[in-house]
């Protein structure tokens, strides 16, 4: 998740609403309820990497048990966040995020992912795993980087741009590096699903062209160099379909794009009325609509974090252009609950709630997913309660995949 200025339009996650003076929702159908966790940065969980394995545990539990109160029935637990890892790995090394340095194992030992699923289970909810596909050092000049990370190990699939490092999406080794590191995840534990956001090629850097050139002169087969970089994002996600239905075919595979596909100017007959600075399809180089019309994913959430006031992207034009466009599959909405009180709209302490409103008035959708858990606890314009005690009042079981 990414948060950008309303000006370029991209994407971040979410927040809720105050006690209103309207009438109170019983939602008893299956509707999906979710929430980011976020734990690059420490934005959301652990508060700090300096924590031992008791405190971990302990801010875990509390951070569960409060959603749960809230009425929600699944988390999103960022649990591979930049080519590293929140459980044992054969693979990548511990997180940074999770003990201070990368590659150190938590103290005292355990497995935190074993433990994040068995407390989510234990309170029905679905555990969908978070991973980063293409990120894989989150700060050049300070983040921590073990010796046997992958940038080690194989610095030529690796592209520096900005302050951060990426994987060349247009390497087939590295494709299936990450085809196997999701692989392992399936195959040793319990996730619900396994969830990617909207990391895909990175957002553009005014003036910076990504430094692809040498991979593309190596393999784009005289492809212009916009479809060979969506036909290496579709080839990453049809890899990561095939696995994830190979080792668990009731794990599901979700992905979470930033909300604009593309501008009708660009595309007259699938596009939005929108303007956004950067989309999907012609920025990001990720086909959305190509793995929902194939089924590769079996879920789609888009970031709609924008006010149904916002003149490039109103929420409402997204939310309509979704329904029309999520070709059968699941399709929950990304609600940014973290721009409470961000601007004079959602000051509006019925803007959350309109929003939850729209989305259950809308065909085609079954639920929505909140950026990001650490706003629940800040509670902007009382939203969290009016969650608990309106919208979520009743328990929902979480859609049937279809």
């Amino acid at each position: 998740m990414k948060f950008f200025s309303s000006s370029l339009l991209i994407a971040i996650p979410i927040a809720i609403g105050s006690l209103l003076p309207i009438a109170s929702f019983s939602q008893a159908k299956p509707e999906f309820r979710g929430v980011w966790v976020a734990t690059v940065d420490n934005i959301d969980w652990p508060s700090n990497r300096n924590l031992n394995s008791d405190s971990q545990k302990v801010e875990f539990i509390k951070l569960l048990d409060m959603h749960q109160r809230n009425g929600m029935n699944a988390l999103i637990v960022q649990i591979r966040p930049a080519t590293d890892a929140f459980y044992p790995s054969q693979y990548e090394p511990w997180s940074e995020f999770l003990t201070g340095t990368q590659g150190k194992p938590p103290v005292p030992y355990y497995d935190p992912l074993e433990f994040m699923i068995t407390e989510t289970h234990k309170r029905g909810m679905e555990f969908h795993a978070w991973m980063n596909p293409y990120r894989a050092v989150f700060n050049v000049g300070k983040s921590s980087i073990a010796a046997t990370h992958i940038t080690r190990v194989h610095p030529e699939w690796f592209l520096t741009y900005g302050d951060k490092k990426y994987f060349d999406p247009g390497v087939k080794e590295a494709q299936q590096y990450v085809t196997n590191v999701v692989k392992d995840v399936v195959s040793r534990y319990a996730v619900d699903a396994i969830h990617f956001d909207d990391y895909f090629y990175p957002y553009r850097i005014a003036g910076k062209e990504f430094p692809d050139e040498v991979s593309y002169s190596k393999y784009g087969n005289g492809m212009n160099k916009d479809d060979w970089r969506r036909s290496n994002v579709d080839s990453i996600i049809l890899s990561l379909s095939k696995v994830i239905k190979k080792e668990n075919p009731k794990c599901q595979f979700g992905i979470s794009p930033f909300g604009v596909w593309r501008n009708f100017a660009q595309d007259s007959v699938n596009g939005s009325k929108t303007r956004a600075g950067q989309t999907n399809y012609d920025d990001l180089y990720a086909d959305i609509l190509l793995w929902l019309k194939n089924s590769w994913i079996d879920y789609v959430a888009p970031q709609i974090y924008w006010e149904f006031e916002q003149k490039n992207a109103p929420y409402q034009t997204v939310l309509d252009w979704w329904s029309t466009h999520s070709y059968g599959k699941n399709c929950y909405i990304g609600l940014g609950i973290y721009k409470g009180g961000s601007n004079a709209y959602w000051k509006d302490v019925t803007q959350l709630p309109r929003q939850i409103e729209a989305l259950r008035k809308t065909p085609n959708v079954q639920g929505m997913i909140f950026f990001s858990s650490k706003s629940f606890e800040k509670n902007p314009n009382g939203w969290s309660d009016t969650l608990r005690l309106n919208y979520f009042k009743e328990p929902a079981k979480t859609p049937e995949i279809k």
